[in-house]
């Protein structure tokens, strides 16, 4: 095998935590995004449950999140991470951060997604009587269900490159792996060989996305 300068132990234990910190934040961030993002279309002007206060309170909050880079994101809320996991570093301790980083990436893709259901269907839901939490559950997350696994496909893309920002608190993953033992010790190999990794891995991501909306689509 080729020598890349490290154990091929310790490039399997990168891309173990990579795939745990991504895939463990994602479902977490994809849960608490969804609601938010349900909160929104319906409390927006032209929602069926529209409520200004609840609104703006909730796209301000998304929007500030949203303007503060990952790297100093993550160093921001320390205080939190610790309180919430116990530590400052570590695996565990980045999927605090990297869940703050993706819930209003999530909800704004979300949202777009939800908007782009026909107001048409919603209204025909309304005149059958339809409560709200029925309109949600059977007419609005069907109709949108295509274009949200592709907003969770982009989501988790976006997460694995949040991971290797993760390598700063001790949180490891191929993305440290690359800055500290290819790019910092001049690794060219080791550097190949992970940026081959990441790729693969984005391509399986994407591939297995556009497959489920294209079959839910297709339904």
């Amino acid at each position: 095998m080729m020598d890349l300068g490290v154990p091929y132990s310790q490039i399997g234990l990168a891309a173990e935590q990579t795939l745990y910190m991504v895939f463990v934040s994602l479902a977490i961030g994809t849960a608490i995004a969804m609601v938010l993002a349900v909160l929104l279309v319906l409390t927006a002007s032209g929602g069926i449950l529209p409520h200004r206060t609840s609104f703006v309170a909730l796209n301000t909050g998304i929007n500030i999140i949203r303007s503060v880079p990952f790297i100093i994101l993550m160093v921001f809320i320390l205080p939190l991470t610790k309180l919430l996991v116990g530590t400052r570093v570590g695996t565990t301790a980045a999927l605090v951060p990297l869940v703050v980083f993706i819930v209003p990436y999530l909800t704004r893709l979300f949202e777009n997604s939800l908007l782009e259901v026909n107001k048409g269907i919603i209204e025909a839901a309304q005149a059958m009587g339809a409560s709200y939490y029925e309109i949600v559950r059977y007419f609005l997350l069907p109709e949108a269900k295509g274009s949200l696994i592709l907003s969770v496909t982009t989501g988790t893309i976006g997460l694995l490159g949040a991971t290797a920002m993760a390598g700063a608190i001790g949180a490891g993953g191929v993305g440290d792996l690359a800055l500290t033992y290819g790019y910092e010790r001049l690794n060219f190999p080791l550097m190949l060989f992970t940026v081959i990794v990441l790729i693969v891995f984005v391509q399986i991501i994407q591939s297995i996305g556009n497959h489920f909306a294209a079959k839910s689509r297709g339904h």
